[in-house]
């Protein structure tokens, strides 16, 4: 049964508060995120969500102003912290998956951020460029976290990815696509779908969230490998 079936009773909500500062620095930011606890990946905030979300934050600068489209968002942290601080946010979730969107507006609205004014949902389905792909518009950067936890649903993941890094650009730089991810296997791998969608995927440090970040960087990790990385269009 799909984790957005109806029931007769109604999950337990426990919200959960991120607070993002840096170090040296009085800014600082507090994202609260309903999170329901039923079986289903988008209705908890993983590690590499909370990864991608201060990697975004300690680099701010370049992202206030820019137009974002999160892509399985879930619970939406990285997308809500980014669209807080300045960022034009546009947040996506399957199209299969009503409840999962429906969750994604309340997480909106939980930090005072009006879905349709202050930040976009829509419906987006990895693998099927549905209408709404299409009428995303220009956008500056895609972003994601620990969207590659299963191997079925990875060349979906990057047929999307590739056709929206076509997408024309706010300024002149090209669109790239930010992700973090969890590594759960050595066997899995995407180099040959890299190469037949005509991408390329290159690791970028997470050197400044260990600098500037005040939670121990192992603490914030919990444990897990988790990378980050971006992936561009070949020439």
């Amino acid at each position: 049964m799909s984790s957005n079936a109806l029931t007769d009773e109604q999950p337990v909500e426990v919200i959960k508060k991120f607070k993002f500062s840096t170090k040296g620095e009085k800014e600082e930011i507090e994202i609260a995120i309903p999170e329901l606890m039923q079986p289903g990946y988008s209705f908890y905030s993983w590690t590499s969500s909370s990864v991608l979300a201060w990697f975004l934050w300690v680099q701010r600068e370049k992202f206030i102003g820019k137009r974002i489209l999160e892509i399985g968002c879930g619970t939406a942290l990285p997308g809500i912290l980014a669209a807080k601080f300045g960022a034009k946010v546009i947040l996506s979730d399957s199209c299969t998956l009503p409840n999962t969107l429906k969750h994604v507006n309340r997480c909106c609205k939980k930090n005072n951020l009006e879905p349709g004014r202050d930040i976009d949902v829509i419906g987006l389905t990895w693998g099927i460029l549905l209408k709404s792909v299409f009428d995303i518009g220009p956008i500056d950067y895609i972003i994601a976290s620990d969207c590659f936890y299963d191997p079925s649903v990875f060349e979906d993941i990057l047929v999307t990815v590739s056709f929206l890094l076509n997408t024309p650009t706010c300024d002149t730089s090209p669109v790239k696509f930010l992700f973090t991810f969890q590594n759960r296997s050595e066997d899995w791998c995407i180099d040959h779908l890299l190469q037949k969608w005509h991408l390329k995927c290159s690791k970028v440090s997470l050197a400044c969230v260990r600098k500037l970040c005040p939670i121990d960087f192992n603490t914030l990790i919990k444990g897990h490998t988790i990378h980050l990385l971006e992936i561009t269009k070949l020439p």
